[in-house]
């Protein structure tokens, strides 16, 4: 490795951890966000299942604590909702963190094969100038 390489290659190594480490913050808000849409859906399916098993006669104070207890649940929803929402626009920003570091460890992956690739061009054509000095030197005259 060249001394150009060998330079970069803390950096290279700083940007593959920054990379990985913005990957795996992803990952865990991908999680939360399959989390969150999870309890969405049990209280949706709760609510149903409360709202569909109160069809026998109940008296009054009964049918307002149930609808009391409907509109909590529907409160429950509308902000589980936006908590969604927030966890949406999170992800995004998480996966844009993610993509510039991911490209920034590309890049630099990109110019240390760069500089590998010129010094082995350069090693070749000086074994090359060897090779053909020394068949020089050995032609007779």
């Amino acid at each position: 490795m060249n001394s150009r390489a060998r330079q970069l290659q803390p950096a290279v190594e700083q940007a593959r951890q920054r990379s990985e480490d913005a990957l795996l913050k992803l990952a865990a808000q991908q999680q939360l966000l399959a989390r969150a849409e999870h309890q969405l859906g049990e209280l949706r399916r709760y609510r149903q299942e409360y709202a569909e098993s109160g069809a026998g006669a109940l008296s009054v104070a009964a049918l307002l604590n149930r609808q009391t207890f409907i509109e909590r649940i529907d409160q429950a929803i509308v902000q589980q909702t936006a908590e969604i929402a927030r966890q949406v626009r999170q992800l995004e920003q998480v996966r844009d963190h993610w993509k510039r570091s991911h490209a920034r460890e590309s890049a630099l992956d990109s110019v240390v094969a760069q500089h590998l690739e010129h010094e082995r061009r350069a090693e070749d054509r000086h074994e090359q100038a060897e090779v053909d000095e020394r068949q020089q030197h050995r032609r007779p005259r």
